[in-house]
């Protein structure tokens, strides 16, 4: 090797290994994944038969392991922002043969999932994304069932650093905090029922409410679950 193109090499060599350290420290391992499916298995109250949505699923790794969960008689609509995840996504999908998986075109203001058709939702490392959480919020309780849960997984910015929406993705902004995720679940009608905080990470409960009050001339709804393949059931979650 010459010394005009031992630079080269070296130079390269440094770019490929930082591309190599950011890919694994974006991603989570698979002892990680395992206890959140635990944690959302049991926050969430899931059992086989139950519908349940994931937003921004990433590589599906939650989506495959609450798949496995609820079984065929249940349904997973995985949801995902990203046009080549959700491709990715898709093959995978049809590699495993897992009709009971749905997955969803994302998109910024809504969940693209059935009215009133998941017994629960979850999201992880994704909220603190949202740029308008007011419209995100309307959306997903509008497409759980009275009494669905929310579980929200998340982490926390540097101390003084909270943003506003839009902002919460930048560098030393990264993040939201549990109270003002409280806040604006509650303002979207959704009921805490739990919320915790440890070495930055966040982690929320919310529920819709089983009987929301009517407002004049409505009438309860009596939508159904109608993605490709999904029950038809809308009956609310029973707690």
């Amino acid at each position: 090797m010459t010394m005009t193109t031992r630079p080269r090499f070296v130079t390269a060599l440094v770019i490929a290994l930082v591309s190599l350290l950011a890919v694994s420290a974006g991603a989570q391992s698979a002892p990680a994944n395992a206890a959140d499916k635990d944690w959302l298995v049991t926050t969430l109250e899931l059992r086989a038969g139950s519908v349940v949505g994931e937003i921004g699923a990433g590589g599906g790794e939650l989506t495959f392991l609450l798949a496995a969960e609820v079984g065929e008689g249940g349904r997973v609509f995985s949801n995902e922002l990203n046009k080549d995840r959700v491709e990715a996504l898709r093959r995978e999908v049809g590699r495993r043969s897992l009709a009971h998986v749905t997955v969803v075109d994302g998109r910024e203001l809504e969940t693209n999932f059935p009215d009133q058709c998941c017994d629960a939702i979850f999201m992880r490392n994704v909220y603190h994304h949202f740029g308008d959480p007011p419209a995100m919020n309307a959306s997903l309780f509008k497409s759980l069932k009275p009494g669905g849960r929310l579980a929200v997984i998340d982490f926390t910015p540097p101390p003084g650093g909270e943003q506003g929406p839009g902002h919460r993705g930048e560098d030393n902004h990264h993040g939201i905090t549990a109270p003002t995720l409280e806040r604006e679940l509650k303002a979207a009608g959704f009921e805490i029922l739990s919320s915790e905080g440890k070495d930055r990470g966040v982690r929320v409960v919310a529920r819709r409410p089983v009987t929301p009050p009517l407002t004049r001339g409505s009438t309860p709804s009596s939508a159904r679950c109608e993605g490709p393949g999904a029950p038809a059931d809308s009956s609310p979650v029973r707690r």
